[in-house]
């Protein structure tokens, strides 16, 4: 019986968060095979992402408030075992998507391992960490999207596909950092955005988002597909506006850059984003 602690912690809700590439990259995707594309749903968003999360907070053993959770309750021993074997589920399932498709699984994995493990910790070092986290969850997971679903599974994906992915990685997570600069520094990790501060940290977000979606724009002009952009660039204003409205207030007080308007921020993205490529993938199947 899973205990109360395990099943909060694991944080499924927290996946739709990052639920954006995986549409992106089944929505490039010419010819899909519809049973191992729900594999790989399942595989990812139930099994590794609250694995990723329950291993992060069996190691933080977090009391303020943490991504998707208000007040975390203190995880048992119980928590540690569920991401182990959850983990090593999603990796023998992953060899009926394809035995390449479950290697790179195993690089997610031991990344997310190293980036919360005391034994390695690589969360202390901000540009490394960043830079890991944008790489495995934005391009590694295009990447395993779109071989694992395509019916050739091909190891020719879209370059600018996962540069696009990583982009919008290396731009939302900052923001899910800006709330807890005290309780990481008590924890001796630096962020980035501790590094940022709390204006640097949108300003980096800002870069980011526009690379991610100059990047966007290329990816869909090169398939001449660019009105299919234009209406996801009409689904992201709700996210412009709010990003836009929380930087304004943080810019007068630094208290704004809290817990309860960085998961606004992350779900009116995570809405929009999804939406926006759910769009596009059923479009795709329209034509």
């Amino acid at each position: 019986m899973l205990e109360r602690s395990t099943i909060q912690l694991l944080r499924f809700h927290f996946s739709f968060f990052l639920l954006p590439v995986y549409l992106f990259a089944l929505s490039q995707v010419l010819y899909v095979h519809p049973g191992k594309a729900l594999l790989i749903f399942f595989i990812l968003h139930v099994l590794v992402y609250p694995a990723s999360n329950g291993f992060n907070s069996y190691m933080d053993r977090d009391s303020g408030p943490i991504g998707g959770v208000r007040a975390p309750l203190t995880p048992g021993r119980q928590l540690l075992y569920a991401s182990v074997v959850m983990d090593l589920v999603a990796v023998l399932l992953g060899l009926l998507v394809s035995i390449w498709f479950s290697m790179a699984l195993l690089v997610y994995i031991l990344a997310s391992r190293a980036y919360s493990d005391r034994r390695v910790r690589l969360k202390k070092y901000p540009w490394l960490s960043y830079g890991v986290v944008a790489l495995c969850q934005g391009a590694l997971v295009f990447w395993m999207t779109y071989h694992g679903s395509h019916m050739k599974q091909p190891f020719n994906v879209p370059l600018t596909g996962m540069l696009a992915s990583s982009l919008l990685i290396a731009g939302s997570y900052p923001l899910t950092q800006v709330y807890q600069h005290e309780a990481d520094q008590a924890d001796g990790v630096r962020t980035i955005s501790m590094v940022m501060g709390h204006k640097g940290t949108f300003r980096l977000s800002a870069i980011m988002f526009n690379l991610a979606f100059i990047v966007l724009g290329l990816h869909f002009g090169l398939q001449l597909e660019l009105e299919r952009f234009f209406w996801l660039l009409l689904i992201e204003l709700p996210v412009l506006a709010y990003f836009l409205y929380w930087a304004r207030l943080v810019w007068k007080d630094k208290a704004a850059a809290d817990f309860d308007h960085a998961m606004r921020m992350n779900l009116i993205a995570a809405i929009c984003t999804n939406a926006g490529f759910l769009m596009i993938l059923i479009w795709k199947y329209l034509d």
